[in-house]
């Protein structure tokens, strides 16, 4: 009875177990007149079905499978009772209703199976030989006994051969309904089987398909959209319940016309797309670079089943291209610098020291004193950009200590008030709630690092009145202590700022344009994350973000670390 809990849920059991129920009742109450002595086994029959059917119904819920099993097989027992009654009433051995058998074993196959069946079919047959027995031996001999069953056996060959063709019967009806009861469970249990990995392949399927991180999207041979994957909906603002079963022209057309010609391109003409870059318009009106990739998908026939389209945002990709053009050309200039220093740097070291020297022995009128001083100002101006040149160029490999940032913040307020872009309108501050604050870094760098920022704070003054401040915050949790580098000057606008770190690139009319090409290389070799906050009109501020110095923590771990450069 292995299979029992399964085949009592069969939808077609609970109507053919009522349906024999309604037949034995119209028999016994209609033909028979209802007699005295079924009215015990008819009442304990009416009782057992309507508990199996209760029973079934609340089996699953409830966990009444044993139960359950009890009450069918009593139903079955009490049905075979109340069918060899209807059988020794109704003419014995000539009885139309020992068919009524055949339905209790075919019932019985879809319950117990092969043996459980062949079991019912034997208590069958010898429920109806007993009872065909019994009815010729009272009519022989008036009473049943022994010698009565031998005289039906001796005398009524009809008798014998009716009884051995209905068992016959029997057990092959048995054996029939029990086999195709047991093919029925195994293919029932290979189609069960079957759609579980089917249906466990689909869902991992979609399930892979939904979390892709490239958007993926096909259509069918009408152009109507079909699949729409999450990535589809963040890369291209739409969400799938909203166009799921469109057409991709009607859908993409008013923001994104050439991604739906691609699309309907592969419908129309068949034309795929292996690799193609593309622009949308997203939900915010931004335009956003694509990639996409389409393909054609035929049937064997060569009939068109629709097409595919994957496709992913080159947002970042493109920043990352334009960041490592720029790092490729800050490179070419580093060399051409290297190059070009020591070729320019000792001519004009002689030329300027021949001035200084003519200046000093020459006695020169007003007009030739100014052109006199003008060389040397120029020339000294040309050494600080061929110096400037050098400390990009030889920028080497840093070697990480611990460094103390407070130090070197007061040392930079001394050196900064003696340069030449510093001037008495402009106030320095450091507020920092910290008296020590120890960093990974190179100390030599780290000084650049921040005179350039600082100089470069003075600078946007353009001669007027200001204040630079330093500001450092720690932060204990993230292990990391911001230094911000601030002016109140009149800031940048968003073209500056894209491209304030390339050479020779700068707003000031005296400045070399390599201060910040400066910073940007010490940050790259550092490895640490240089944040730019600007505003037109408000001013500007840098911020740079340093690691805290841990003792557990060896510095060499610096230089598997990488750095960022934010601009807000």
């Amino acid at each position: 009875m292995t299979g029992a809990s399964n085949t009592l849920r069969l939808g077609f059991f609970l109507p053919l177990r009522l349906a024999t129920y309604v037949i034995l009742m119209a028999i016994v109450v209609a033909w028979m007149k209802n007699p005295q002595y079924l009215h015990f086994q008819i009442m304990t029959y009416s009782l057992v079905t309507l508990a199996f059917a209760v029973g079934l119904a609340l089996e699953k819920r409830l966990s009444l499978r044993h139960v359950t099993l009890l009450f069918t097989a009593l139903q079955f027992l009490l049905e075979i009772s109340i069918e060899t009654s209807i059988i020794y009433v109704t003419g014995n051995i000539n009885s139309p209703y020992s068919a009524l058998f055949v339905l209790t074993i075919v019932s019985a196959a879809l319950v117990y199976r092969m043996v459980g069946t062949l079991i019912i079919a034997s208590i069958v047959s010898t429920a109806y030989a007993f009872v065909i027995l019994f009815g010729l031996g009272q009519i022989s001999d008036g009473s049943f006994t022994v010698y009565a069953l031998q005289t039906v056996f001796s005398s009524n060959e009809q008798a014998f051969y009716g009884i051995l063709l209905h068992i016959l019967i029997f057990y092959l009806v048995a054996f029939v309904s029990g086999y195709l009861a047991e093919r029925l469970s195994y293919k029932d249990k290979q189609l069960h089987d079957a759609s579980s990995a089917l249906r466990r392949a689909r869902l991992e399927t979609d399930d892979i398909l939904h979390h892709l991180n490239s958007g993926l999207l096909s259509i069918d041979a009408g152009g109507q959209i079909i699949y729409f994957n999450r990535a589809a909906e963040n890369i291209l603002g739409y969400r799938e319940e909203n166009v799921k079963g469109m057409h991709c022209r009607d859908v993409f057309s008013e923001r994104m016309p050439s991604f739906a010609h691609c699309l309907m391109s592969g419908v129309d003409s068949r034309v795929a797309f292996p690799r193609k870059e593309l622009s949308i318009i997203d939900r915010d009106q931004k335009t956003i670079p694509l990639g996409l990739s389409t393909s054609v998908l035929t049937e064997k026939s060569g009939n068109l089943r629709g097409v595919i389209a994957i496709f992913s945002d080159l947002t970042e990709a493109k920043a990352m291209e334009q960041k490592v053009r720029r790092n490729d050309r800050l490179a070419a200039v580093g060399e051409l610098s290297a190059s070009i220093a020591h070729e320019i740097r000792n001519p004009l070291a002689a030329i300027s020291g021949s001035v200084e020297i003519l200046k000093s022995e020459l006695q020169l009128e007003s007009d030739n004193q100014r052109l006199m001083d003008l060389i040397v100002k120029e020339s000294q101006r040309l050494n600080n950009i061929l110096t400037d040149f050098l400390d990009y160029a030889r920028l080497g490999r840093p070697v990480y200590n611990k460094v103390e940032l407070c130090h070197i913040v007061s040392d930079i307020c001394e050196l900064l008030v003696r340069q030449e872009s510093f001037s008495d309108s402009i106030s320095l501050k450091f507020d920092s709630a910290e008296s020590v604050a120890y960093v990974i870094g190179d100390e030599g760098l780290i000084r650049q690092l921040l005179m350039n920022l600082a100089i470069n704070a003075c600078e946007a003054f353009e001669g007027k009145g200001g204040e630079v401040v330093f500001r450092l915050v720690s932060d204990p949790d993230k292990g990391v202590i911001n230094l911000e580098v601030s002016d109140n000057g009149p800031g940048m606008n968003e073209e500056v700022v894209g491209k304030m770190y390339q050479p020779f690139f700068s707003t000031k009319k005296s400045g070399t344009g390599l201060g910040l090409a400066i910073v940007h290389r010490i940050c790259n070799a550092l490895k640490i994350r240089l944040i730019v906050d600007t505003y037109p009109g408000q001013g500007t501020a840098f911020t740079v973000r340093f690691n805290t110095y841990a003792p557990s923590r060896p510095v060499a771990d610096r230089a598997s670390e990488t750095a960022t450069v934010t601009i807000s």
